[in-house]
């Protein structure tokens, strides 16, 4: 009897357990991400590295200058960066609890990803289609694979976002909820920065003279 009432505890004992475990699960996710996060700066630093290493082997093919666009690039550029504020306009609805105007931001964001990852395509599409592929040179070969990779992380980005909206329509604004639109917008802000060293490093270095 003295067993089992130690292993069920009083109606107090199981809440706070419950607390507790909540806020070591929180710490545990958060610490957890932040080392995906730190592993996922050495995928770009290794990407990074390698399009240093052959951004300059064109093997008699089109330099980046002739096949890059970068008014185009500058309007991707500026969906991204706004998508990165709006999600932040988000973030501030969840604090105050305010559902509604939470998800018209993110939806807002959601959108402007979609954009960015549209246009992205067409400037694959479009390379592709001159004979500019990834098979032509090593330039290509690195440009495609840097930026690619990027807009796969963004895409991934969108499709958890959409999950998320769905997961806050049915179960509302708790504290799971929240702990996981924070670890997105930790990854949305990432991928900010990753692109502004995209736009920097591969479009405006190889571009302008």
């Amino acid at each position: 009897m003295s067993d089992t009432s130690i292993a069920m505890g009083s109606p107090s004992e199981p809440l706070r357990f419950h607390v507790e475990g909540e806020h070591h699960v929180e710490n545990g996710t958060l610490l957890g991400f932040w080392l995906y996060l730190m592993s996922d700066c050495l995928v770009f630093a290794c990407l990074f590295a390698a399009y240093g290493v052959l951004g300059r082997n064109y093997a008699g093919g089109p330099t980046a200058a002739q096949v890059l666009e970068l008014p185009v690039v500058a309007v991707n550029t500026t969906l991204l960066l706004l998508s990165s504020i709006t999600y932040g306009f988000a973030v501030l609805e969840m604090q105050q609890n305010r559902r509604a105007p939470m998800m018209a931001w993110l939806t807002v964001t959601g959108l402007l990803g979609a954009g960015f990852i549209g246009l992205e395509l067409t400037e694959f599409a479009h390379l592709i289609s001159i004979g500019a592929g990834p098979q032509r040179s090593a330039f290509l070969s690195s440009f495609f694979t840097l930026v690619g990779t990027h807009g796969l992380h963004v895409t991934c980005g969108i499709i958890w976002l959409i999950t998320l909206m769905v997961q806050v329509g049915k179960k509302g604004l708790i504290p799971a909820n929240k702990r996981r639109l924070m670890c997105l917008s930790m990854f949305w802000h990432f991928l900010d920065v990753v692109w502004v060293g995209v736009f920097s490093f591969v479009y405006l270095m190889g571009v302008l003279p």
